[in-house]
């Protein structure tokens, strides 16, 4: 499957499973790491998904959600991780899948290096905050286009079965089996555990 712009139209809901396996590589002036995507989790706005950062309507912190498909919607969560989106759906309809987990297939070496707290490769991009530190996405990155320099997202390759289930860590009725809008590849070991939030309904 070819990658590009016109692809991303469609609801983050609708294409989170053709996305797995997807690459997606950041260039720094340290040098490049890869990564394939194991584990994506879709999230729309416009009052449509109460777990979601749109569902109130466009903010300064969420809109880039707002804006043309394929770029990126970076936000800080705990007040510690940046987690990186990529934004789907037509400019003005929030849509966006949440990078949740991954296998390091290029500069690993640098990935390593900026997750030293990390013991095995399994898990160096295994967690959404994980794979932003792993990939160096920082918060000055939201709004970046993922297919231009220094961001690149190009089709690869998934093999298995892919399944679904409520997102992880999501409270109130977005995290519910209502939104069963986590994707991942079945056995993948680098896909991360499902932890049920404890207000999730």
């Amino acid at each position: 499957m070819a990658l590009d712009r016109a692809l991303l139209l469609a609801s983050a809901v609708e294409l989170g499973p053709s996305l797995l396996g997807s690459l997606i590589s950041h260039t720094t002036p340290e040098g490049t790491v890869t990564i394939r995507l194991s584990e994506l989790e879709a999230y729309v706005g416009n009052g449509v998904d109460p777990g979601s950062h749109a569902h109130r309507g466009k903010t300064k912190r969420n809109a880039s959600m707002f804006g043309e498909p394929g770029h990126l919607y970076a936000y800080f969560t705990y007040g510690m991780h940046v987690c990186g989106n990529i934004v789907c759906s037509p400019e003005g309809q929030p849509s966006g899948l949440l990078m949740r987990g991954g296998e390091v297939v290029e500069g690993i070496e640098l990935a390593r290096h900026r997750r030293t707290t990390t013991n095995t490769d399994r898990d160096l991009a295994r967690g959404p905050g994980r794979l932003a530190v792993a990939l160096g996405i920082q918060l000055a990155d939201d709004g970046s286009d993922v297919f231009a320099p220094p961001f690149l997202l190009r089709a690869g390759g998934q093999s298995g079965r892919v399944l679904s289930g409520p997102r992880t860590g999501v409270s109130g009725p977005g995290g519910s089996s209502s939104y069963p809008w986590r994707f991942w590849i079945e056995g993948d070991p680098t896909v991360s555990p499902y932890k049920r939030h404890p207000r999730a309904e």
